[in-house]
Parts: C-alpha cells; sequence; structure tokens
C-alpha cells in the first residue's frame, strides 16, 4: 500500500511505534510476563483493567484462542468500553473519588494476584487510585500506559502524580498525546488512533512471555483453543475445570 495514501501512512504510523515498543519496551515486557507466569505458578490470579477504549486491549486478552485462561477482566460498570448512554458518562466516571476502592474490595482480587491496568493518558484518578489500592492489598501493579502523557500534560489526579508512578512493572506504549497519527488538509483535528494496536500487541507480547515462564517453571500453560476448531470445546472445558478456582468470567 502506498505510502501517499493516508491508510498507507497510517500502516506505516502503526508499524513504526510496533516496533519502537518491540525494542524499547523488550525487557519490559518480559518482566511483566514473568511477573504473571510466577503468579500463575504461585496460585495467584490476573486481571486486566481498563476504562473506555483502553478496555478494548483488556477485553483482548480475556477468554479468547491462543490466550490464557486465567485472564480475567475487571470489569466496572459503565467503563467496559463505550455500553453506556451518553458514552461521556465513562469518563466522567474515571474521575470519581472512591470508585476504584469501592471496585477493588468487592472484586475478588487478593494479595498475591496481578493487576494490568491500562490508561493511555494515566492522568485521571480511576486508574492512579485503582493502582495504588491495589498495591495496598498486596496485588502487584503492572502499568500499560503511554509515559509521554506525564511529561506533557498535568495530572487530573488530587495528588498530581500518574498511574505510572504507583505501578510495579511499566509498559510504555509510545503513543503520542492526543492519540492520533494523521493530520490532512481538509480534516480539521488530527486522526487515526493508533493506541488499540499498539496497547493490544504489549497485552499479547506479555502474555506470550507469561506462556513461555511458565513452560521454563515445568508447567504446562493453560491456553484456550478455537472453539472452532475440532476438538477445541473439550479442550477448554479440561483447562476451565484444572483452573476453575482463578476464572472469574465462566460461572
Amino acid at each position: 500500500m502506498s505510502e501517499s495514501t493516508l491508510a498507507g501512512q497510517f500502516f506505516g504510523a502503526a508499524i513504526g511505534l510496533l516496533e519502537r515498543v518491540r525494542d524499547e519496551e523488550a525487557a519490559n515486557i518480559e518482566a511483566a510476563g514473568k511477573a504473571i507466569a510466577e503468579a500463575v505458578a504461585s496460585g495467584g490470579r490476573v486481571f486486566a483493567f481498563g476504562a473506555g477504549h483502553s478496555s478494548l486491549a483488556a477485553q483482548d486478552v480475556v477468554y479468547r484462542a491462543g490466550g490464557l485462561a486465567v485472564m480475567n477482566l475487571l470489569n466496572v460498570p459503565g467503563l467496559t468500553g463505550v455500553d453506556v448512554r451518553p458514552a461521556t458518562l465513562g469518563s466522567a466516571l474515571e474521575t470519581v473519588g472512591g470508585l476504584a476502592s469501592a471496585v477493588l474490595r468487592t472484586s475478588p482480587l487478593k494479595f498475591g494476584d496481578v493487576l494490568v491496568i491500562i490508561s493511555l493518558s494515566g492522568r485521571n484518578p480511576l486508574p492512579v487510585d485503582m493502582a495504588v489500592e491495589a498495591r495496598t492489598m498486596g496485588v502487584k501493579v503492572i502499568a500499560v500506559t503511554s509515559v509521554a502523557y506525564a511529561r506533557e500534560t498535568e495530572s487530573r489526579h488530587a495528588s498530581g502524580t500518574y498511574l505510572k508512578d504507583h505501578a510495579d512493572i511499566v509498559l510504555d506504549s509510545k503513543i503520542a498525546v492526543g492519540d492520533a497519527e494523521l493530520t490532512a488538509d481538509g480534516v480539521g483535528a488530527p486522526f487515526a488512533p493508533a493506541s488499540t494496536v499498539v496497547t493490544s500487541a504489549l497485552m499479547q507480547a506479555m502474555v506470550a512471555t507469561a506462556a513461555g515462564g511458565l513452560v521454563e517453571r515445568g508447567i504446562e500453560p493453560p491456553m484456550l483453543r478455537s472453539g472452532n476448531v475440532d476438538g477445541g470445546h473439550e479442550w477448554n472445558r479440561d483447562v476451565m475445570e484444572e483452573y476453575g478456582d482463578r476464572i472469574f468470567y465462566h460461572h
């Protein structure tokens, strides 16, 4: 596809970002994957959370073919995707004080678990509070965020801190402030966001690393197969039975 087209320019920008995170975040991806493997090996559970469009990358690793069966979505009503009306309510909920504590204290999360928090800007109160609260519970926090926001924007949290400041491991998506890769004559605002592409890739790379880390520990990773291949449903049933106490989307 020609770079002279807008579609070609977007693919070029997305590929460039993917190459950057592959090369520059390799050590952090490795650390995150090993943290998940360690938690699973020791009987812990793994959860992922994201608000609004950040939830898409969290959902992408939960209950899917080729994924770890023990990845769970930490679901907050009104914040999972854009499933509320008006959609702006989801943005407003990210600023509500005390919400993170209420969510975590009523969730299955416990000491020794891992929570992946996805927030592109990392500047809103909810992801910051969630990271702080989770760590007080003895939960290891992996942040997937754009560190550029901490350099170029003001935090909306009362402490002036960002999600990255309260995580055990940080994966930097390298997304520029504004999350839009293209500009063009006649288009009044920058467009073509790449955060979902890059963040989902980071999540999948982290899960792949976790699978390898489990193998290194002599444990067969509890991976799910596609239900659209012969034997897939039977395989998944067996995995879910074995790890049922750590899967919260199944019952």
